[in-house]
């Protein structure tokens, strides 16, 4: 304890107990008379603890000692002394007059020291840019609220000792209104209120938990703007009380936590390619209103979210562009997906896919041997293509089953295949069934390939051995050429020499990537104008 004796620096206040006071507390006098010095009630009693009172001449260290009329008062008030060091660093102030400034803080800064952050705060920013703060005493100059050190946003600061009782009663009082910006995991209803208590978790004390009878928390969201695929979603949230990591227990217990907050269900893997975009709680204070404490005047400020916000947004919409190529037996699809792969696009074949699905022992075999037997299936060798094509062609049903026995394996193999390029800028799928199966729900992208009706045919009875019969059966089997097209988003001709497919190749994955950046861009567009209004 430091005693009067110890200070060279200080003044005093001498004071009458004035008539109707008779047997009031020591420490609520003071804090009456000394509210215009802005001295809090708690450090009233500090100072009498201190030894800095002395009543009728006689130290007096008991604040609820009762005081009566006529007694003299002397209050001693040494210079406040400030351990605080000046720190060199980047400080954002956004409005500054002689009593407050608001501040922007960075995600990553600790607003005041403690015992595990006892220096390179923003408190010791702030006693360097605005070294006024160090004439109010503690390791907490100025700072009537606080934000989590990863999370960013808006701060108001005390620039004097009355402004900082005023704002911190304010605080008390609820007058002042926050709202957050978060980025949330799922898609949350439009709207909602929350009024869990919280208190520490009982299981993990770093943790804080919805704990039944402890302290009321309050808060209230709003969904901005929700990805059409579930990822994410952007949600405002305001605070009625202002309870430690209260908007992050808050979403955490309805389902819904913050992306990147590894304490309370929503961080990310390290190994995660969504680890470098998540490595905080993308949580923001963007509003502020309330009551300058000495003008009155009504002070408004929102602040955007800063880079990583829109890092991991971007991150999260573009996910792999889902391509589909398409077209009749014998337009040049394969040859367009042999370009597409040696231009480093990924790939996939359904024929390919049936291929593998029918060798002797694998997934299709074993599918059809138990419908159709071994006629279809033998025990040595593949399946029998030319059997299982007369079998589909007898019945209609037949051609049915074994659409329905095959077709689901191969979906799930195009699903594999999207996951593993998850992601790549896009991908690229052959799919000759693609209307047929209904499969074009599943894709972004439908691209045709088409070419005129004999270079097909010439091409399926050199390369295939079809006849024309064969031809016409396959086909019937299909839609027409021109309602595949009709559903196609683009079109490649290839009737041209394979150095003209070539170019068309490329003007293909040129008009995929604009897709790709009109899409990313609109979607940006549409949140940024959500918090810059």
């Amino acid at each position: 304890m430091t005693t009067p004796e110890e200070y060279s620096d200080f003044f005093k206040i001498k004071h009458r107990v004035p008539a109707l006071i008779d047997g009031v507390r020591l420490d609520k006098h003071l804090g009456d008379i000394l509210k215009n010095e802005s001295i809090s009630r708690e450090k009233v009693k500090k100072l009498i603890k201190d030894g800095f009172v002395t009543v009728d001449d006689e130290k007096c260290t008991k604040p609820k000692n009762k005081i009566f009329t006529g007694m003299k008062i002397i209050i001693t008030i040494p210079q406040v002394q400030n351990d605080i060091n000046p720190e060199e660093g980047d400080v954002e102030i956004l409005h500054r007059d002689n009593d407050i400034i608001v501040i922007n803080k960075e995600a990553g800064l600790t607003v005041h020291p403690c015992p595990s952050c006892p220096e390179g705060t923003l408190v010791h920013r702030l006693a360097h840019s605005v070294p006024q703060i160090t004439q109010m005493e503690g390791l907490r100059p100025g700072i009537v609220h606080r934000i989590d050190k990863d999370t960013s946003g808006l701060l108001i600061v005390a620039l004097n000792e009355k402004t900082r009782l005023t704002l911190s009663d304010a605080f008390a009082e609820r007058i002042i209104s926050k709202e957050y910006l978060a980025l949330v995991h799922g898609t949350p209803p439009e709207s909602g209120e929350i009024m869990e208590p919280i208190g520490r978790d009982p299981k993990m004390k770093v943790r804080m938990a919805v704990v039944p009878e402890s302290k009321e928390a309050h808060s209230s969201y709003r969904t901005l703007y929700s990805d059409p695929k579930g990822k994410f979603s952007l949600v405002a949230v305001k605070i009625f009380t202002g309870r430690t990591h209260q908007i992050r227990v808050h979403m955490s217990h309805i389902g819904y936590p913050i992306w990147g907050d590894t304490l309370y269900g929503g961080g990310v893997k390290e190994n995660s390619p969504l680890a470098p975009y998540a490595s905080r709680q993308m949580l923001h204070a963007w509003k502020l209103d309330f009551e300058h404490p000495t003008t009155k005047e009504t002070m408004s400020f929102t602040c955007q979210p800063p880079q990583d916000f829109l890092a991991l947004i971007e991150r999260l919409t573009v996910s792999v562009q889902r391509v589909a190529l398409t077209g009749m037996p014998g337009c040049g699809k394969s040859v367009v997906l042999s370009a597409l792969a040696e231009k480093g696009i990924a790939t996939w074949s359904a024929d390919s896919i049936v291929n593998k699905l029918y060798e002797n022992g694998a997934d299709g075999w074993y599918v059809l041997r138990g419908r159709f037997g071994s006629d279809v299936s033998p025990d040595e060798g593949p399946v029998n293509r030319k059997v299982l094509f007369a079998r589909m062609q007898e019945k209609k049903s037949s051609r049915n089953e074994v659409q329905q026995l095959v077709h689901p394996l191969i979906l799930h193999d195009l699903m594999r295949f999207w996951q593993e390029h998850a992601a790549d800028p896009f991908a690229v799928a052959e799919i000759p069934l693609l209307h047929e199966s209904h499969w074009d729900r599943d894709v972004d992208i439908i691209a045709g390939v088409r070419c005129d009706k004999e270079s097909r045919q010439s091409r399926l009875q050199k390369v295939r051995g079809w006849d024309e019969d064969l031809i016409a059966t396959m086909d019937s089997w299909q839609w027409t050429e021109d309602d595949k097209m009709k559903a196609c988003h683009i079109i490649l001709e290839n009737n041209g020499s394979l150095e003209a497919l070539n170019q068309s190749v490329d003007k293909f994955i040129d008009a995929i990537l604009r897709v790709r950046t009109k899409k990313l861009q609109q979607t940006i567009d549409a949140i940024t104008v959500l918090w810059s209004n």
